[in-house]
């Protein structure tokens, strides 16, 4: 298939997710859906829905709408964007994401760039999956809690390795890296201290904010963050291996 194929189904039916018995499929807060709650996602999906396809790169923040595609049963394919070879500036890629980074994800309606943005379609997209909270002001602290991701833990941690976006001065490329484990450190410090309630993110309930996190929190090695440190982020990032969907996509983008 070509970096361009759009997938299209039928009308959407996301919602109706209907067992073969006329049943909705069940939710396990632990290890999400149920094989039948799944296939049921995927038989509606596959029957009168979009389809969806990910662009993604192994190892980077594309890892959460992954997952999330994989919690709520989508019907998706997935395609691997190499960024040893550039391939997020060829001109191919650069015309389904012009900014020339991953996630994009392909729906029937169009490309749609930015984790939080996809993250709350994925989970909008099939309700019953349960992966955001209904409720409005739930919704919104949901999505600050991604934002706060997106906008401060990721860009601290590219600092890292991407200072050339803010600075042209090699010099500045190695302030900024040194600085890392305290500003990834200090964002992360206020992630255990005030904004997980547990076991998931939200409490109780298992959201599109667990993902997010888990997959940001990958990154805490290579930053040189201590992990004693944050107890229940690693603790999280523990609950999260052991979910069936995780190992799943993990064991797709390890290979």
């Amino acid at each position: 298939m070509g970096w361009a194929t759009r997938w299209r189904g039928g009308a959407s039916s996301h919602g109706k997710v209907i067992t073969g018995k006329g049943k909705v499929g069940l939710h396990h807060p632990r290890s999400g859906w149920t094989t039948r709650g799944r296939a049921a996602n995927l038989e509606a999906s596959i029957i009168g829905a979009d389809m969806f396809k990910l662009y993604y790169t192994p190892g980077s923040c594309a890892l959460a709408s992954h997952i999330a595609l994989e919690e709520a049963g989508a019907a998706y394919t997935r395609e691997r964007v190499d960024f040893k070879v550039s391939q997020q500036t060829s001109p191919e890629y650069l015309a389904i994401n012009p900014k020339g980074r991953v996630p994009s994800l392909a729906t029937d309606h169009g490309i749609l760039t930015e984790t939080p943005a996809i993250l709350a379609y994925i989970a909008q997209s099939f309700p019953q999956a349960k992966l955001a909270p209904l409720d409005p002001f739930a919704f919104a602290r949901a999505q600050s809690f991604n934002s706060y991701l997106c906008s401060t833990i990721h860009v601290a941690h590219a600092h890292k390795l991407r200072g050339y976006r803010w600075a042209s001065e090699e010099s500045s490329f190695a302030d900024m890296k040194r600085k890392v484990p305290q500003s990834v450190g200090a964002a992360f410090a206020l992630v255990e201290r005030d904004m997980i309630k547990g076991p998931w993110v939200m409490g109780e309930q298992y959201t599109i904010c667990d993902p997010y996190l888990f997959t940001v929190a990958l990154w805490l090695d290579g930053d040189g963050v201590d992990l004693k440190s944050l107890p229940k982020v690693m603790a999280h990032r523990e609950r999260m291996s052991e979910r069936p969907a995780v190992r799943k996509v993990l064991a797709v983008e390890q290979a």
